[in-house]
């Protein structure tokens, strides 16, 4: 990249977008009468949970790999994931027709294996839990010559997701608030960076689950901290945040406020946003579209008749994990 992300992170998104446009679609952003009712905002949806692959790492993906091969080439890439990152990764490789692999833990859920492999991902099984695979995944780019792809502690990536901004610049003429799913911070940190630099009265809201929230809570102790995770329907956002993370000086600058999502809500969300729209979000969309709700309630005079953006980051979501929100 040519762009040094700490000091111009709009620069870098835009130089991303004219990067990625040919392999990502432009989702559309719908307003949302249901919510515009039950939160008296005018409430916009950004449905990345219809991008490729089913969620936004696909803007990340292809702007790392790209990247990349602009410069010096590496003999392949190589991810560690169980989920919306392997599928991105595999999907921006097949389509580039790059070499690479992603690892994955022993015991990973099939329905996620059958997912990377429908992407033409090649697989490699190591460890246990995500961190076994991930120092496995970056040992191998170390002997292999291969470049390991974070999901979200990388200037290329961070700029990749910030191109949802840009679409969202061209798509409405004004944004008072935006609503954001936080898990390592990629996505925020891009879109955020790009907003406040162009648009600094724009609020930028952190949305995490009440059962994973490290960002949150390391950004208001002011230090990554290493912390626990509890199961939660956001599994997308669920884990730490890596020690020495660039997302976490981003998040720091970037976001106005931090709003935390209790796992009953995740799944009112869910219900609420099935009853009203045709299409799937997973529960990482949800706390961002509750979180939205919880605010407006709180600050109603404030958001009142402003135009606010949920960021729908996916769409990639168990069935069974959906029929039991439902019926819960």
């Amino acid at each position: 990249m040519g762009v040094d992300l700490a000091v111009d992170v709009a620069a870098a998104v835009r130089e991303a977008e004219q990067r990625i446009r040919p392999h990502v679609r432009e989702t559309e952003l719908e307003f949302s009468e249901h919510f515009s009712r039950l939160t008296g905002a005018r409430v916009y949806l950004k449905c990345e949970n219809l991008q490729h692959t089913g969620s936004f790492k696909v803007r990340g993906a292809f702007n790392c790999i790209l990247s990349l091969q602009e410069t010096e080439p590496p003999a392949g890439f190589v991810a560690a994931s169980t989920g919306n990152h392997g599928k991105a990764i595999a999907y921006a490789l097949q389509q580039l027709g790059a070499n690479g692999v992603i690892f994955m833990p022993h015991g990973s859920s099939t329905s996620k294996v059958e997912a990377i492999e429908e992407m033409g991902g090649e697989i490699r099984f190591q460890g246990t839990d995500c961190i076994q695979s991930e120092r496995a995944a970056r040992a191998f780019a170390a002997e292999k010559g291969f470049a390991y792809v974070s999901p979200y502690n990388d200037e290329r990536v961070i700029a990749g997701q910030g191109t949802i901004a840009a679409e969202l610049e061209r798509q409405l003429e004004s944004i008072d608030a935006i609503f954001v799913s936080v898990g390592g911070g990629g996505l925020i940190s891009g879109v955020g960076g790009f907003l406040k630099t162009g648009h600094p009265g724009i609020s930028v809201y952190g949305c995490s689950p009440v059962n994973s929230a490290v960002m949150i809570d390391s950004v208001e102790a002011g230090e990554i901290l290493d912390l626990p995770s509890e199961p939660t329907l956001s599994d997308a956002t669920a884990g730490g945040v890596e020690s020495g993370s660039i997302t976490f000086d981003l998040c720091r600058r970037y976001v106005d406020e931090y709003v935390k999502v209790t796992e009953a809500e995740i799944r009112e969300g869910l219900r609420e946003f099935t009853g009203a729209h045709d299409m799937p979000i997973e529960g990482s969309a949800a706390v961002a579209l509750m979180a939205c709700v919880n605010t407006c309630a709180m600050n109603r005079v404030q958001l009142q008749n402003k135009n606010v953006v949920v960021i729908l980051c996916g769409g990639n979501i168990n069935p069974e994990t959906l029929r039991g929100a439902m019926a819960a």
